[in-house]
Formats: structure tokens, C-alpha cells, sequence
């Protein structure tokens, strides 16, 4: 999907992009304690889906939407969907390369990037603090076409 496709996605409630945070921190914590490697791979196919297809189709974002934003007040808050989506990208490329270490036999390699993974998820549902939200503004500021 290009940029523009993107952009045209409406702003989400900031607290469903932490909400998946928490989830995703609870699921990378299992793959370190497990090295259960196909729980990883679950977990590439949920940032796939969120980086390439939408964050709307996302299983974590259908769960926040469905089953937990009902039950809180409106929200106050939005947030574009490209820095998402690109956040989402970056957490796949860390789950492919663990996945990869793990069924390579190289787990220093799945473990390293599962637990750089992990940090990143943390740091936005402990602290609000998207890290790939921030490489994504950062690589537009210093991109040349803008």
C-alpha cells in the first residue's frame, strides 16, 4: 500500500496502539522465557498484517476496537496511521530475523532480536513512547523530498 493509501487511513484512538503494545510485550516475553518459536511466527503475521495490510485488520487492533473501547469513555486522543503501520513494519523485520535464528538454530540470533522486539513494545505500552513511530518521523524530516 503506498504512503497516500496510507495517509487516507483515519487516525486511531492512541490507546489502542498500546493496547497491542501490551499484548505484544506479553507474547515476546513468552517467545524469551519459551524460544516457542511458532509463537513467534504468530506474532510476525500480526505485525504483517498491521504494517502491510492496515491496522484496522490487525487481530490486536479488532480486539481493542470489539471488545475493550466500548467500555471506555470516548477518546480523547488520535494518532495518524503511517508512523503505526511503519512501527508495525520494523516489529516484523525483528520477528523475521528471530524467527529465523530459531529455526536456524542460531537462538542467540532469535533471542537478541526478540528481545530488541520486546523493548520497543515496552517502551509504547509502559511509556507511550513508539520508537518505530519515531524512526518514521525522523526518516521524513532528513528525507530529501520533504
Amino acid at each position: 500500500m503506498s504512503e497516500q493509501t496510507a495517509t487516507r487511513e483515519q487516525p486511531v484512538d492512541v490507546r489502542g496502539p498500546r493496547f497491542a503494545a501490551w499484548v505484544t510485550t506479553v507474547v515476546l516475553a513468552v517467545v524469551l522465557l519459551t524460544q516457542w518459536w511458532w509463537l513467534l511466527a504468530a506474532q510476525l503475521l500480526v505485525f504483517a498484517i498491521g504494517g502491510f495490510a492496515g491496522l484496522r485488520y490487525s487481530p490486536y487492533s479488532w480486539v481493542f476496537r470489539t471488545l475493550v473501547a466500548p467500555r471506555l469513555s470516548p477518546p480523547t486522543e488520535r494518532e495518524p496511521t503511517p508512523p503505526l503501520r511503519f512501527a508495525q513494519s520494523v516489529g516484523f523485520v525483528f520477528a523475521a530475523v528471530g524467527l529465523a535464528g530459531f529455526l536456524t538454530g542460531l537462538n542467540w540470533l532469535g533471542l537478541v532480536a526478540t528481545a530488541l522486539a520486546l523493548i520497543a513494545a515496552l517502551l509504547n505500552a509502559a511509556f507511550g513512547f513508539c520508537l518505530g513511530c519515531r524512526m518514521y518521523l525522523l526518516l521524513h524530516r532528513i528525507s530529501p523530498s520533504h
